[in-house]
């Protein structure tokens, strides 16, 4: 595998995730149950970017006076396209959360807890595929082509079912928790065990946090699987493929907060993210023919979308639903 990564890049790189998990997890009342603010969510999300493009300068400087200033730029678009990219499809993932958090009336002070654990699985997760997906390039340089095709697909089909509200109260998950397990009709605070007596035994149950938790959880797979293979397209350096993915996974908890009581105001940022799937596969598909779409202009093309997608949004009436 190719990389810039040296081993002290990689240890500086995982020191600096493990510090900001702790501020999250600890020094922002992490532990606590409560509310998350408006304000404390922006403030947050500010620090989480402010850090992504501190790395991204400091990785520009470092590659600047190491590698040459050609090497430096390429490198620096290539994260900061890929951290843009990962951020905006982790908008899905969101509204997502938005959607699961109500249909299980979930209060906003217990919805913080689920979210520690689905941003430490993300994480996990992404790791491992990222580097399983990056060996596979490696050796098979064909399933490029694959994952554009892929994306392309993924893409029409979002653009397709934008407006589909998926039935969550026959989602199969949901179905085969309740008939395999004991589930309880009521939240037990942010416990997602309890144990009742029945019949004069102990009987495990669990609470309907677990099964948020469950489909949360999911719901990273899934979109793993679609982010993942998209920044594929913008290089497969497993140094800037990781650290532009977990810079952007880390401040998503933050920015659900933030985005929690606009959502239905981006009814028509679905389909600016499906443009951005569907302009990423095609990057794919033309190197097949030995075309190779410059770095920045695939940058300008995501953000172009991105901010077409919002303002259009802002401006136009969604449309009705039957």
């Amino acid at each position: 595998m190719e990389t810039i990564g040296t081993w002290w890049m990689w240890a500086g790189f995982f020191v600096i995730v493990l510090a900001m998990l702790a501020v999250d997890l600890f020094a922002t009342g992490g532990g606590k149950s409560h509310k998350v603010g408006f304000r404390e969510a922006a403030g947050w999300s500010a620090v989480w970017v402010g850090v992504s493009l501190g790395f991204a300068a400091a990785l520009w400087f470092y590659l600047d006076g190491a590698m040459g200033r050609e090497v430096a730029n390429t490198k620096a678009l290539e994260f900061l396209t890929g951290y843009l990219i990962e951020k905006s499809l982790a908008v899905d993932n969101v509204f997502v959360w938005l959607m699961l958090f109500s249909f299980f009336a979930i209060p906003l002070e217990l919805q913080k807890r689920v979210l520690i654990y689905g941003v430490l699985g993300a994480i996990v997760l992404r790791t491992v595929m990222i580097f399983a997906g990056v060996w596979l390039i490696t050796q098979f340089h064909w399933l490029l082509y694959v994952f554009g095709a892929f994306l392309l697909i993924t893409g029409i089909k979002m653009w397709w079912f934008a407006d589909a509200q998926p039935d969550l109260a026959n989602n199969p998950v949901i179905r085969w928790i309740r008939k395999h397990m004991n589930v309880s009709d009521e939240l037990h605070g942010e416990r997602f065990f309890i144990t009742r007596e029945v019949a004069g035994k102990a009987v495990r149950y669990v609470t309907p946090l677990f099964l948020v938790l469950v489909m949360v959880e999911l719901s990273d797979v899934i979109f793993a699987v679609d982010s993942i293979p998209a920044i594929f397209a913008i290089t497969t350096d497993p140094f800037i493929v990781l650290t532009s993915n977990i810079f952007a996974i880390l401040g998503l908890r933050a920015m659900y907060f933030l985005l929690a009581d606009m959502a239905d105001r981006f009814t028509y940022l679905k389909y600016g993210l499906a443009g951005v799937l569907c302009f990423i596969g095609v990057k794919m598909l033309l190197l097949i023919f030995g075309i190779h779409i410059p770095i920045a202009l695939s940058l300008g093309v995501v953000f172009s979308a991105l901010i077409a997608s919002v303002l259009v949004s802002l401006h136009v009436p969604p449309k009705s639903k039957s």
